[in-house]
């Protein structure tokens, strides 16, 4: 029988996300990863150095840490096996499930549809600013609305079906090795001249991992929504993200809402394309409408994950 680890880690991040408590005492496995970009980006990426330069030591530094995570990994993997034998694969989930964000995300989300259904402005901005980056603080009711629902959107490709995906292919290994190049790009893989030549690998290489999740994603919301498929086809290229926008363009579809559109960041005006063709003004009742598309979609990849346990065994 095929081990069902996706499924302990599945179920042990959707019964209790990553607790405060444990957070508090040891923090969370990407924190450590953060860590190792910071100091790479600190020690390699100097503005004196020429681009092809800085360009190449990011590409070291990419290695350097899959190489590390990849070889932990299959290490304690390994070891794991020879103590536990038959019974590995359930010490195996728990290691992967710090590295899925269902409960998390949903944790973070709800709040904001409370508090904006009760009309507490100051707490719905305070809650979407832990999630975004843009600017908040001219944000009205709607414009928080639907930064909450982007980022839910968004996030269900990198917190919970790529991370789910490159756990199914690859193991604990493959699991860890997104994350860590997911976590690079989020630190280092930005468009600005600071970090465009040294983060380039790290954004490039997490395109290529959210390839087919991305993809999977949008489907996935699309089936938990019962819909949304015309503007998923026609708008997902609009995201300037090559995934971002697949996920996105199918949440604003099931909702009839209009994402994205222009943004603020760093005082800095966008003026990035709408996602969908539906109302602007969204409101509590959609971000609420949103999580249940997405509770929804959470249990469709579980019941995926169940069945290629089932097919392989």
């Amino acid at each position: 029988m095929a081990e069902p680890v996706a499924l302990v880690a599945l179920v042990l991040d959707a019964a209790f996300g990553w607790p405060g408590n444990i957070y508090r005492r040891i923090g969370h496995p990407v924190g450590l990863f953060a860590c190792v970009i910071e100091a790479g980006e600190r020690r390699w990426n100097d503005p004196e150095r020429r681009e092809a330069a800085r360009r190449m030591l990011g590409v070291v530094l990419v290695v350097l840490l899959l190489g590390g995570v990849i070889g932990v990994t299959l290490a304690i993997e390994c070891l794991l096996r020879a103590i536990w034998g038959a019974h590995a694969w359930i010490f195996i989930g728990a290691l992967a499930w710090p590295a899925l964000a269902q409960r998390s995300l949903y944790d973070h989300v709800r709040p904001i549809a409370i508090s904006l259904s009760r009309g507490e402005g100051i707490g719905a901005r305070r809650g979407v600013a832990m999630i975004v980056g843009r600017d908040v603080e001219a944000l009205d009711a709607a414009g928080i609305a639907r930064a909450a629902i982007e980022s839910l959107a968004e996030s269900f490709c990198d917190g919970i079906a790529a991370p789910l995906f490159w756990l199914l292919v690859g193991g604990l290994p493959g699991v860890w090795a997104y994350k860590a190049i997911n976590t690079a790009d989020s630190l280092i893989g930005h468009r600005e001249p600071r970090w465009r030549a040294f983060g380039w690998a790290a954004a490039r290489l997490d395109d290529v991992l959210n390839l087919i999740p991305a993809r999977l994603g949008g489907v996935i919301l699309c089936l938990a929504g019962g819909g949304g498929w015309r503007v998923l086809w026609r708008d997902h290229a609009r995201h300037a993200s090559p995934n971002a926008g697949w996920t996105e363009a199918a949440m604003a579809g099931v909702l009839g809402l209009r994402l994205a559109g222009p943004v603020s960041y760093d005082g800095a005006l966008h003026d990035k394309p709408w996602i969908g063709d539906g109302r602007i003004e969204a409101c509590a009742d959609d971000v609420f409408r949103a999580l249940r598309v997405y509770v929804r979609a959470c249990v469709l990849l579980a019941l995926i994950a169940a069945g290629i346990v089932w097919g392989m065994g």
